[in-house]
């Protein structure tokens, strides 16, 4: 099997992910806004914020996750890319894993880079915020744009398919987000709510990349 299918829909995802003029700059906005407004209409009392602080954050990604994930696939349904990687014999899994991952970096990476200036905003301890906070959402991120990925599939003929990818994803993202939530709760503790984390991130990249194959050869018939 050569390499070179998967390698070149990388890069051509890279490229896709700046081909619009937002990049990152669209998710990042989006994540720091809802992030940003949620204080400014319960209060700010610190044990109130610290309390609501990371479901509010990691539902603020979940949602930020989706917001380029519509472009992933459709492109390659309309221009015939999905029917010449689908001759060419390498794994439909692996490509899409590739494009998926391509748009983590471009749009997830910067989100879970940013995640603890707006954690420490809700009162997050310095050392957990600063250290693993990255980290953390980092692994939940990645978890959230493979689910998407498989919503992106899906609706890869659907025009303006972004609703359809939300109501698939969105199920798919509870796990991942409460196991989130308590990482951040219990990075303090020291309890295995990371571990359940990485555990859900893990599934999703084993079990994700299989569903988005199907789906996109579903697409091509």
């Amino acid at each position: 099997m050569s390499p070179k299918p998967i390698l070149s829909a990388f890069r051509q995802a890279l490229s896709e992910s700046w081909a619009g003029g937002a990049g990152a700059l669209l998710p990042l906005g989006f994540f720091a806004g809802a992030a940003v407004l949620v204080p400014l209409g319960i209060g700010t009392e610190p044990g109130m914020l610290r309390a609501v602080g990371p479901g509010i954050l990691w539902v603020s990604l979940a949602l930020s996750s989706l917001v380029t994930l519509e472009r992933i696939f459709q492109a390659d349904v309309e221009d015939g890319a999905l029917d010449l990687w689908l001759q060419a014999g390498a794994p439909v899994s692996a490509i899409a894993a590739a494009k998926t991952f391509a748009h983590w970096l471009t749009a997830g990476l910067p989100l879970a880079l940013m995640s603890p200036v707006l954690a420490l905003m809700f009162q997050a301890e310095a050392g957990i915020g600063l250290l693993t906070g990255p980290l953390i959402y980092g692994l939940g991120g990645l978890a959230f744009f493979f689910w998407g990925g498989v919503g992106a599939a899906l609706s890869a003929t659907v025009r303006r398919g972004g609703l359809l990818i939300a109501l698939i994803a969105l199920p798919l993202y509870v796990p991942t987000a409460i196991f989130g939530s308590m990482a951040m709760r219990g990075a303090a503790l020291g309890d295995t709510a990371p571990l359940l984390l990485a555990a859900s991130t893990l599934f999703a990249l084993a079990a994700a990349p299989f569903a988005m194959a199907a789906a996109l050869r579903l697409a091509a018939d």
